[in-house]
C-alpha cells in the first residue's frame, strides 16, 4: 500500500534528575557530595531511507517517543543518555508543524539525519554545586523535559522520470514492463490508484533509473478533482516527464487533444513542469489505426514521440535509451511550447 501523507504525534525523551548523595565510607563516614548528573533524553530524529518509498509505517502508529535519560546516582555514577527515536522516512518528505503550517524539515538523501525533537538535558547532581561556602550541598535539579509536537508528513517522490498519461492510457502496462514494479493491469479506467514506484535497470552500464507511475490524471486535475494534487506533487522533482498517449484513441479522443491536455492540466498546477524536459510514447502502435495516425501526431507535437507497444514490447528497447541520454545529459530535445 503506498501512503504519502500522514500525521503523527512526536515526544523526545526527558532528561534524568540529577542525585543527591554523599560518600560514606568505613573511615571516612562525613565524605563529600558524590551525586552523579541525570543523563539527557533521547532526540526524534528522521533519517532518510531510500530503500523506504512510502509513509506506510506511520499510517497504523500514529505515537513515537524516544527514551528517558537514566537518573543519576551516588559515587559520581551519571545516568546513561536516552534512546533516540528513529523514524526512517523516504528521501523527499517535508515535515509540517500541524499548529503553525509551517515547514520544520525537508528529507532529501539517504542516511540524511534531521533532529525533529531534541531530547531534555539531565539535572546536575548535589556534586555541581559544592563550592568554597558550601560543602555539603543537599540540592539537585530535575530534567528537562523533551520537545513534543504534531507533525504532517507529505512525500514528493524523488524520482527520475515521472510518467502522466490520461486513464487506461497504458501506464501500468508499461511500467509492469521496464520496472520491477507490478501495478494492477485492467481493461478499464483508474486501474492504479495510488502512485507507483519502480526501478529501471541499466545492467551494461551499471545504472538504474527511478520512475514515478502517476494515476491517470482527468481534466481539472490541476483544481484537486481526482485528488489531482496529491498525484501530481510526486513529479515536481522528476527530471524528466514521460507522456503516454493512446496513439489509437481507444477511448475516442484524438492523441494530440490528449496532449495538449496533458499539458493544460500540468500548467495550471505548476507553470514550471512545462519547463521539464520531455518525451512521448505513443502507446499500442501494433494497431493498425494508431499507426495510421503516426505520422499527424509526429507533425503536430512538438517534443520527441517514441512510438510503442507496451503490450507486446514494441519499441520500448528505443524508448529505454531515449530516457537514460535524456536523464544522464544528452536530452533529445528540450521541452518546447504546447501547439495550439
Amino acid at each position: 500500500m503506498f501512503v504519502d501523507e500522514v500525521v503523527i504525534k512526536v515526544q523526545a525523551g526527558d532528561g534524568g534528575r540529577g542525585c543527591s548523595s554523599f560518600r560514606r565510607e568505613k573511615y571516612e563516614p562525613f565524605g563529600g557530595p558524590n551525586g552523579g548528573d541525570g543523563g539527557k533524553g533521547g532526540d526524534v530524529v528522521l533519517c532518510g531511507d531510500h530503500d523506504t518509498n512510502t509513509l506506510l509505517d506511520f499510517r497504523y502508529r500514529k505515537n513515537w517517543r524516544a527514551g528517558r535519560g537514566e537518573h543519576g546516582r551516588g559515587s559520581d555514577q551519571h545516568g546513561h543518555t536516552g534512546e533516540d527515536c528513529l523514524l526512517k522516512v523516504p528521501p523527499g518528505t517535508i515535515v509540517t508543524d500541524e499548529e503553525t503550517g509551517r515547514v520544520v524539515a525537508e528529507v532529501l538523501g539517504h542516511d540524511e539525519r534531521i533532529v525533529l525533537c531534541q531530547g531534555g538535558n539531565g539535572g546536575w547532581g548535589n556534586a555541581r554545586f559544592k563550592s568554597s561556602t558550601n560543602r555539603a550541598p543537599r540540592r539537585a535539579n530535575p530534567g528537562q523535559p523533551g520537545e513534543r509536537g504534531t507533525y504532517r508528513l507529505v512525500l514528493k517522490s524523488l524520482a527520475d522520470i515521472g510518467l502522466v498519461g490520461y486513464p487506461n492510457a497504458g501506464k501500468s502496462t508499461l511500467t509492469n514492463a521496464i520496472t520491477h514494479a507490478h501495478p494492477r493491469v485492467a481493461a478499464y479506467p483508474f486501474t492504479t490508484l495510488q502512485p507507483q514506484i519502480g526501478v529501471i535497470d541499466y545492467p551494461e552500464r551499471h545504472d538504474r533509473l527511478i520512475l514515478a507511475d502517476i494515476p491517470g490524471l482527468i481534466e481539472g486535475a490541476s483544481e484537486n478533482r481526482g485528488l489531482g494534487h496529491r498525484f501530481l506533487r510526486h513529479i515536481e522533482r522528476c527530471s524528466i516527464l514521460l507522456l503516454l498517449v493512446d496513439l489509437a484513441g481507444t477511448d475516442g479522443r484524438e492523441p494530440i487533444d490528449d496532449y495538449r491536455s496533458l499539458l493544460h492540466e500540468l500548467e495550471l498546477y505548476d507553470p514550471a513542469m512545462l519547463k521539464k524536459p520531455r518525451l512521448i510514447a505513443a502507446n499500442k502502435i501494433d494497431q493498425t489505426v494508431a499507426q495510421e495516425a503516426l505520422p499527424a501526431f509526429q507533425e503536430a507535437c512538438p517534443d520527441p514521440v517514441q512510438p510503442v507497444s507496451c503490450l507486446e514490447g514494441e519499441g520500448l528497447p528505443e524508448l529505454l535509451d531515449a530516457l537514460y541520454r535524456a536523464v544522464r545529459g544528452s536530452a533529445p530535445a528540450e521541452a518546447a511550447p504546447p501547439s495550439e
